[in-house]
């Protein structure tokens, strides 16, 4: 794909473009889905694409080729030239990273016995059957391996590989129409990989679920499961990105330096983690991933940047250039001291959801929303679980940080359809969080 990436450059040099970047993809991955404790559906997919990011006197312009012959490139060159003369200049893009750079190999984010693997079945086997033991009636999911190569060539002296691998399961077990629990395990390498655990995880959720009663009102300490509160720590991730608080999507606008978070909470972005589902050796402009933190005992630190946005504002890039926008890799909620059973048992009337979605933002610049949790639904009293239904969590991001009040000693690594951007994060005590009934 250098070749292509060459070829491109060479071109758009040529019709007068500035700054380029060509970061090229080549793909392959498999599903598995299951239904009914079977395998239902199997399919592969190869991909290969171009992302490309031009600048012509300031005026800048992205744009997806996957019809990859000569004679499309030029095409699509000359048709960007054009759109992009009527463009008004960005008066505040600033440039991309100068290369070159020096890149170290990340640990347990390639695997060749994933590239090899033939027979992905006998892992959704493994966590059906590990559901079943728990209790579950009839299990359902989706497992996915991945193999992916990066190619980047910049007009900044930047060339850069990097190939990485991934295996990840998704588990959902049923007992009747309301009883479900989901659980998840995504891994870089295939000795990690653990499917048996989102499979017991998913049925034994559902086990508790049984015959629940409509849920209350108000406001309650709520236990999130890292399922759960990585999905809104994932929306928060977007919400750190310098773009995004440009473009008015941001509670954390205006607040750097201010504490936004109970002082336990420290939350960085780690694009260099070992085994990290979004790790990567270089952002899209070549810089080398490392660890940023965003939210330090409390107070927030930084906004995600690239190196445009970084000149702006007279610091440095953090390593998260999208070819558009800033964007976290591994978004990391630092464990803290209790146990699972101290944590619960510091709940004397509250809630433990496992699971949420269809997360929603009345407000992005003062943080309100609204998610619907799924899966078991749990009232806790004095560490006793009943399970509940139909309610909805109504509240403010920016207030369920500054109430968090416990955290596990054990964390998760959760990524999948609801969770886009990989989070680590423990068992969440949130005091006083809106309790509200859910639209049937």
């Amino acid at each position: 794909m250098f070749d292509v990436n060459e070829l491109i450059l060479k071109k758009a040099k040529e019709l007068g473009f500035s700054d380029v970047v060509v970061l090229s993809h080549e793909g392959n991955r498999r599903q598995v889905r299951f239904a009914n404790n079977e395998i239902t559906v199997a399919k592969n997919w190869h991909e290969r694409k171009v992302e490309l990011f031009v600048e012509l006197e300031k005026r800048v312009a992205g744009t997806t080729i996957t019809e990859l012959s000569e004679e499309n490139i030029e095409r699509t060159l000359k048709t960007l030239l054009s759109s992009m003369k009527g463009m008004s200049p960005k008066e505040d893009y600033y440039g991309i990273a100068e290369g070159p750079f020096e890149y170290r190999d990340i640990p347990e984010t390639f695997d060749k016995s994933i590239v090899g693997l033939d027979e992905p079945n006998e892992y959704v086997e493994r966590a059906i059957n590990a559901a079943l033991e728990e209790g579950a009636k009839r299990v359902a999911g989706v497992l996915y391996t991945d193999y992916d190569r990066l190619y980047l060539t910049t007009s900044s002296g930047v060339e850069a590989f990097d190939e990485g691998t991934g295996i990840e399961i998704s588990v959902r077990a049923f007992i009747g129409d309301l009883e479900s629990g989901h659980g998840t395990n995504s891994v870089r390498a295939l000795k990690k990989f653990d499917p048996e655990s989102a499979g017991r995880k998913a049925g034994e959720i559902a086990k508790l679920a049984q015959n629940p009663e409509q849920g209350p009102e108000g406001k309650f300490d709520v236990v999130f499961d890292p399922l759960a509160f990585a999905n809104l720590l994932s929306y928060m991730s977007f919400m750190t990105s310098a773009y995004a608080a440009e473009a008015g999507f941001s509670f954390l606008v205006n607040k750097l330096g201010q504490k936004v978070a109970n002082e336990i909470v420290t939350i960085k972005d780690v694009g260099n983690m070992p085994n990290g589902y979004g790790s990567r050796k270089f952002d899209d402009e070549g810089v080398p991933t490392k660890e940023t933190a965003i939210i330090e005992n409390g107070t927030f630190k930084t906004f995600l940047l690239n190196t445009s946005l970084a000149r702006k504002y007279g610091t440095e890039t953090t390593a998260n250039a999208g070819l558009v926008m800033p964007h976290a890799w591994n978004i990391v909620l630092e464990p803290g001291d209790f146990s699972r059973e101290e944590l619960f048992s510091g709940v004397k009337r509250g809630i433990y959801i496992t699971n949420v979605w269809y997360t929603r933002f009345q407000n992005y610049v003062t943080g309100d929303f609204s998610t619907i949790p799924r899966d078991g639904i749990f009232f806790v009293e004095n560490s006793e679980l009943r399970p509940i239904r139909n309610i909805r969590v109504s509240d403010n991001l920016g207030r369920i940080l500054e109430n968090v009040s416990a955290l596990t000693k054990e964390s998760h690594h959760v990524h999948w359809w609801e969770v886009e951007t990989p989070v680590t994060t423990p068992y969440v005590l949130v005091k006083d969080v809106g309790i509200t009934r859910a639209t049937k």
